[in-house]
């Protein structure tokens, strides 16, 4: 009884998909306008998950992964990455409130939780040369919570696996995490996307990152690198990264985007001076955290008048205060 109940669910379900298209061909012009930011939806196509559920199940996955993982607690530097990133949720389709935590891990990755919680690794903070390589990749993810990524990826499995059915009804998604995670606090299906998905965050995650005013060539520059670092040293990149390659397509689609849908601005941000201080100050925090204090019996160096002095261009200042917080800013040649 209950094989029928599941195979005649399936095929309705199959048929819901196979709609998924023309309802997406309707939003097609907008979400190509960064002008109906925050008038479209974008998270549309077969979904198991009410919003609700949805952001109950990420509030689980989160709990576990605050659990398991080594949070950066110093209120400076999450103060400064959840303002960045509270700045491209206000710019974006998200519909959900967004929750931004720092991991300490070398691993160069951020990851969405499906119902808006986030997680950004300190070697992704580190390792951007700017504050807009670290908003772009940021944003990518903001756009993974907007379409509503891992639940609609995880309804897509189920379709497809009908055995897994059953276990949604008796278990719950308690057991279904668990089974599915293999021990893990995240089951894959929540991290890994097919490629139309990651094509999409990449789409809107542009987006967003111009709406905030930052340059959006820097979402293609980080990117560029982090394949060219992946290729002199392989295993830089989380695995989540590697499991869906930052293909010559996608970085390709990306620039294609930018020269397309993007009206070209006079200026955009490109770095904060504050960008530069939290990094020194995470090195800082994580080396305390990990024992790398340096050795207090270490000789105390005396530094020569001058060598404080801040270099801006092919001149050199005193420190100017006013001047020092001003973001860096990126002119376009007339």
């Amino acid at each position: 009884m209950r094989l029928k109940f599941t195979s005649r669910l399936g095929a309705l379900l199959l048929a819901l998909t196979l709609a998924l298209p023309f309802g997406a061909l309707a939003q097609g012009k907008k979400k190509n306008n960064p002008d109906e930011i925050g008038n479209r939806d974008v998270d549309g196509g077969v979904n198991f998950y009410s919003l609700e559920k949805e952001i109950a199940l990420g509030k689980q996955l989160a709990t576990e992964i605050e659990r398991q993982a080594k949070i950066v607690d110093d209120p400076i530097i999450s103060e400064y990455v959840n303002r960045v990133g509270q700045n491209l949720v206000r710019n974006s389709d998200v519909k959900v409130p967004v929750s931004i935590k720092v991991i300490d891990s070398d691993e160069v990755n951020a990851f969405a939780l499906p119902g808006g919680f986030f997680f950004v690794n300190t070697g992704l903070i580190l390792r951007a040369d700017n504050e807009a390589e670290l908003a772009g990749v940021m944003g990518h993810e903001l756009a993974h919570i907007a379409a509503r990524h891992g639940t609609r990826q995880a309804t897509r499995g189920q379709i497809i696996n009908l055995a897994s059915l059953p276990l949604l009804f008796v278990g719950g998604w308690t057991g279904y995490a668990i089974r599915q995670g293999a021990g893990l606090a995240i089951p894959m299906t929540f991290l890994t996307f097919s490629r139309a998905f990651e094509e999409e965050a990449d789409l809107l995650g542009i987006q967003y990152l111009y709406k905030a005013g930052y340059d959006p060539a820097s979402y293609t520059d980080f990117f560029e690198k982090l394949q060219a670092m992946e290729k002199r040293k392989p295993g830089t990149l989380s695995k989540v990264f590697r499991s869906h390659p930052l293909t010559e397509d996608r970085i390709k689609n990306s620039q294609a985007t930018i020269e397309k849908y993007l009206k070209e601005k006079p200026e955009y941000v490109l770095t904060t001076s504050e960008f530069e201080d939290v990094k020194d100050r995470l090195a800082l925090v994580i080396n305390k955290q990990r024992g790398e204090i340096e050795d207090p019996n270490r000789p105390t160096l005396r530094r020569a008048p001058g060598s404080d002095r801040i270099e801006m261009g092919d001149e050199k200042k005193e420190d100017d205060v006013d001047a020092d917080e001003r973001p860096t800013l990126k002119r376009r040649p007339n």
